[in-house]
């Protein structure tokens, strides 16, 4: 690519994905995994979603969220799968530039929005059994409604911010982005300016997202333990962790690969490949078996689901 001094800038009207560096001859693996990972991103998003509209007796806080994150979890999915799975097929490889920044926009923003929500489902979880009695009264639809909105506010913002900041960079020759998908990092490779204002821009956005919903979620949960220590049952106790230990684990695939991407030197390229992967597929694909697997109120919801259109036919 040559000196960033010296580089031509030249107007790109496209970009390479370059995707994984393996031997062409496990394309079709990979294509193979990507393809199930998606179908099965597909079929239990879209089957959370359905479940939460339908059933009257999930019309609860916990459930709101719950649906709007699988509704962020499978359209940004989207956004990325598809043009992977594509791209183990073509010879070129190739993004045009605006599919590029709709795809660097339409990511940044459901991920962005994603971490606020898992940090608003948190305190849900605090209050739910820290103040179990309070519950109705403070969680209200109102409270709800717009603590979901400033998520989707906060991820809009981030977004615009990052797309401008990164797309106006003046880019070399080289149209290779080292990715399987258009990303920060990756990008800022190919500019030929100065990238230091840039990347303490980058730091301070992820830094601004990352650590106080993580700072929210930590806190939340020293609360909740302390509680839950409280209670004298043993039963009592595995009711409340189980109500919350699927959450956590969301959070902690979401933000430890978040972290690592966004938070960390940026040294090694490939393993950084493999740490996109857990939130741009697995952790879509894990959080509805998680949350349906490890919840009593979801699979009675499936279950009446499928009572009721056996017998309609």
């Amino acid at each position: 690519m040559g000196d960033r001094g010296t580089c031509n800038h030249t107007e790109v009207t496209d970009f390479i994905l370059v995707g994984f560096r393996v031997r062409p001859d496990l394309y079709i693996l990979l294509f193979l995994l990507f393809l199930l990972v998606y179908v099965m991103i597909l079929l239990g998003n879209v089957g959370m979603m359905a479940i939460i509209m339908t059933d009257p007796r999930l019309n609860t806080p916990m459930y709101f969220f719950l649906g709007n994150l699988s509704f962020i979890d499978l359209f940004y999915s989207s956004v990325i799968a598809p043009k992977a799975m594509i791209n183990f097929w073509s010879e070129s490889k190739s993004i045009s530039f605006a599919g590029c920044v709709t795809q660097f926009f339409l990511f940044a923003f459901f991920i962005v929005t994603e971490g606020f929500l898992l940090a608003a489902m948190a305190y849900d979880r605090f209050v739910a059994i820290c103040n179990p009695l309070l519950y109705s009264v403070q969680m209200s639809t109102d409270l709800c409604t717009q603590l979901v909105a400033g998520s989707y506010f906060c991820g809009f913002i981030t977004s615009v911010l990052q797309t401008s900041m990164t797309f106006t960079l003046p880019f070399c020759a080289s149209r290779a982005i080292d990715h399987f998908y258009c990303d920060t990092r990756p990008l800022q490779r190919l500019s030929c300016s100065d990238l230091f204002i840039s990347k303490i821009v980058s730091f301070s956005l992820s830094s601004i997202i990352i650590l106080p919903t993580i700072i929210v979620v930590i806190v939340s949960y020293l609360y909740i333990v302390s509680t839950v220590l409280k209670i004298c049952s043993t039963e009592g106790r595995k009711k409340a962790f189980s109500t919350c230990s699927s959450h956590l684990g969301v959070v902690s695939i979401l933000y430890g690969a978040g972290s690592f991407m966004y938070l960390t030197p940026d040294r090694f390229p490939e393993l950084s490949k493999v740490a996109s992967l857990c939130y741009t597929l697995v952790t879509p694909m894990l959080n509805p078996l998680i949350y349906s697997l490890r919840n009593k109120d979801v699979k009675e919801a499936l279950k009446r689901l499928l009572e009721k259109k056996n017998t309609i036919l």
